[in-house]
C-alpha cells in the first residue's frame, strides 16, 4: 500500500468512492454555450475540485466534517458542445437518475440555463417545489437576442413549471423592467437585499421542498469577479455562506452553483469562495 501522502486528487475534497452509498451526488455541467458577455464557464466545476484542496475538511462554523459524510463526485456531464437541446437533455437525464435515486445532488455549472433541466427533473419527484434563486440577475425575459433557451430567460422558464409564486429571488440588482413586472405578478423578488428577505422566505416555505439554484455573480466582483456578468453591489463573501446557514433547517432537495468562470480572476478567489460553499452546502443540507 502507498503511503497515505501519496493522494489521487480527483474529485471534490474527501468525495468517497462508493456511489451507491452516497448520500449527496455532486455532477459537473460543463456548459457556457448562451452566455451574453465572456464565456467560460465551462471550466468552472474542474477549477473548483482543484481549489477545493486548499480547504479543510471542518466547518468551524457548523461544527462538522465532511469526513463525517458520504458523497460521491461523479464528474461531469459530457456534452456535445454547441448542441444546446440535446446537452440539456443529457442534464436532465443525469437529474432524474440522481432525484429517482434518492440522492440529493449538488450540480457545479456552467452557465445558468444548464438551472431549467435540473428543475424539469426535480418537479418530477417534488409537487410543490419552491425555489430559492440567488442573483445578480432576474434571468426572466421571454427571450434574449432571439433565443428562447438562453441563461438570461432560464429562471422565466422555471416559474412556469413551478406552483405560483413558488420563485424566490434574492440580491437582484439587474434586469430590464419588463421583468421586473413580471416578477411583481409572479415571483417574489428581492431587491438587491438577501437579508432580512431570506429569514422571511425560510418562514413562509417551511414544510415544503426547496431547489436552491446559486449564480456566483449575486456576490460582489470585489469577492467574486471571476464570473460571466459581473455586477457591482452585490453582498459579501460573509453574506452568501450565511444565507447557506440560514437554509439549513429547510427541507433542501438539490442544489446548484453555476456562472464561475475561473479565467477572469487569477486570484481564485472566486474559485474558492464557490468550493467553500459547497463545502458548506453538503454539510448544511445533506443529513
Amino acid at each position: 500500500m502507498l503511503p497515505s501522502y501519496v493522494q489521487r486528487k480527483t474529485g471534490f475534497l474527501g468525495a468517497g468512492e462508493d456511489y451507491e452509498q452516497a448520500r449527496a451526488v455532486l455532477v459537473g455541467l460543463p456548459m457556457d454555450y448562451t452566455v451574453s458577455l465572456r464565456p467560460g464557464t465551462r471550466f468552472g466545476p474542474q477549477q473548483i475540485r482543484y481549489i477545493s484542496y486548499g480547504l479543510e475538511l471542518y466547518s468551524p462554523y457548523q461544527d462538522r466534517s465532511l469526513a463525517e459524510l458520504s458523497y460521491y463526485d461523479a464528474g461531469d456531464v459530457f456534452l456535445p458542445f454547441g448542441n444546446v437541446t440535446e446537452s440539456l437533455r443529457r442534464i436532465e437525464e443525469a437529474a432524474e437518475t440522481l432525484f429517482a435515486a434518492g440522492k440529493f445532488p449538488l450540480f457545479l455549472g456552467g452557465e445558468h440555463l444548464v438551472t431549467l433541466p435540473l428543475v424539469k427533473a426535480c418537479v418530477n419527484h417534488y409537487a410543490d417545489l419552491v425555489v430559492f434563486h440567488f442573483d445578480a440577475h432576474t434571468d426572466l425575459r421571454e427571450v434574449f437576442e432571439g433565443e428562447e433557451l438562453s441563461h438570461a430567460t432560464v429562471l422565466r422558464k422555471v416559474a412556469k413549471l413551478l406552483p405560483p409564486r413558488s420563485l424566490y429571488q434574492f440580491g437582484i440588482r439587474s434586469g430590464v423592467k419588463e421583468e421586473f413586472e413580471y416578477a411583481a405578478r409572479e415571483t417574489h423578488l428581492y431587491l438587491e437585499e438577501i437579508f432580512p428577505a431570506l429569514h422571511q422566505a425560510v418562514q413562509e416555505v417551511q414544510g415544503r421542498p426547496v431547489y436552491i439554484t446559486l449564480d456566483i455573480d449575486v456576490v460582489d466582483p470585489a469577492f467574486a469577479p471571476g464570473t460571466g456578468t459581473p455586477e457591482p453591489g452585490g453582498c459579501t463573501a460573509r453574506e452568501i455562506m450565511e444565507a447557506i446557514f440560514t437554509m439549513k433547517d429547510l427541507q433542501v432537495v438539490g442544489m446548484d452553483l453555476v456562472e464561475v468562470a475561473p479565467a477572469y480572476d487569477p486570484s481564485e478567489r472566486t474559485t474558492i469562495l464557490a468550493a467553500k460553499l459547497v463545502r458548506e452546502a453538503l454539510l448544511a443540507f445533506v443529513k
